[in-house]
């Protein structure tokens, strides 16, 4: 039983770092540079979160008299540098400026509030109504956007692989997600817990997407990024859940190497032992699950996995056997014995998950 559901943060980044490895190893020598200050700066921002995570990090209070379930956002500009969280340019209830990364993440912050108070009646990552800071313009060519456990970061990207990371709603979703899973199972990342704490991230980035857009299961693209990588890169996204695998065939970026079920389960040190990559098992059986309940994937599918998080029961190392125990235990306390136990259960066999 998970007790811990404290305050340990962790650097979760968007851009996985097996992918920067690669590019930072590329011929065009720009594309190696950008990826090499990306990976610099990732490392220094690991290191300050660690050193912050020993010493305690500021709590962020709601400011006097903020009504409750209303968001409230401000967004900084680092102005390409690594400052943070930089210059105030919009605070809560702002009209739009002429900066259009600026009004973006103020909208993605909006978006992700909506989903999780309007489908879940909850308030904010934390449930108790967390200020949402994001910092835009960080660095120069920064390929990534990330969560240091207390406000998103994102980069305009090189312009060559990487566009402005404030560009699809998912990427915001996905990283403001990382808070929601610290504030409740806060999942050790690394292994299988790490790839549960990056697959809950895409999911969530998948539902507010798909909720921002009124898109149903069927409708969804199920792409996580789609529209950041640049038109010269052949691939649609960082990541499918629909086809783990398949998001991009690139000859500077590599092929997509996310595996779909058990079978091809990554066994590796890197990146974390695999978080970025293993995570699309659990994405898969989300995928799953979703189209075949069919309808608005944030009512049911999105439901299981919000009381899965929610309850209280998954230890901070939880497998993905653990994990998709728990998601059947949340259907049958919310829906019972009817087709979504089944579904989910169909969901992790699908993908070889064993249910304990």
């Amino acid at each position: 039983m998970n007790s811990q559901h404290g305050h340990e943060p962790v650097f979760c980044t968007i851009v996985p770092p097996h992918l920067l490895d690669r590019l930072a190893q590329a011929d065009d020598p720009a594309i190696a540079r950008a990826a090499r200050r990306t990976l610099t700066a990732d490392a220094a921002q690991r290191t300050a979160r660690r050193l912050t995570t020993v010493v305690g990090a500021p709590a962020a209070s709601l400011p006097e008299g903020a009504p409750p379930g209303a968001p409230q956002r401000t967004v900084h500009d680092a102005e390409h540098g690594t400052g943070l969280p930089g210059r105030v340019v919009r605070s809560e209830g702002d009209a739009p400026g002429d900066d259009a990364t600026v009004n973006r993440a103020y909208a993605g912050l909006g978006a992700t509030f909506d989903l999780l108070l309007s489908a879940y009646g909850r308030d904010s990552i934390d449930g108790a109504g967390l200020p949402l800071l994001a910092t835009v313009h960080f660095d120069r060519d920064y390929g990534n956007a990330f969560w240091n456990g207390e406000q998103m970061v994102f980069g305009d990207g090189d312009g060559e692989i990487f566009l402005d990371f404030t560009g699809p709603v998912d990427v915001i979703a996905h990283e403001l997600a990382h808070g929601l899973t610290q504030y409740t199972t806060n999942f050790t990342y690394f292994g299988q817990p790490g790839a549960l704490n990056e697959s809950v991230s895409d999911v969530f980035g998948a539902l507010v997407k798909q909720h921002t857009l009124a898109q149903s299961a069927a409708d969804a693209d199920w792409l996580i990024g789609a529209g950041l990588l640049a038109p010269g890169v052949s691939g649609t996204a960082l990541r499918s859940m629909k086809a783990p695998g398949t998001a991009y065939d690139d000859d500077v970026l590599g092929t997509d190497p996310q595996p779909a079920t058990m079978d091809d389960y990554v066994r590796t040190g890197r990146d974390n032992g695999g978080v970025h990559i293993n995570s699309g098992i659990p994405n898969h059986a989300f995928y799953l699950l979703a189209t075949e309940l069919g309808g608005n994937a944030w009512d049911r599918a999105g439901r299981i996995w919000y009381d899965t998080l929610t309850a209280g029961t998954l230890a901070v190392d939880a497998s993905f056997t653990e994990f998709a125990a728990a998601t059947v235990a949340a259907a049958r306390a919310r829906f019972g014995a009817g087709s979504e136990l089944d579904a989910v259960s169909k969901a992790w066999e699908q993908v070889g998950v064993d249910i304990a």
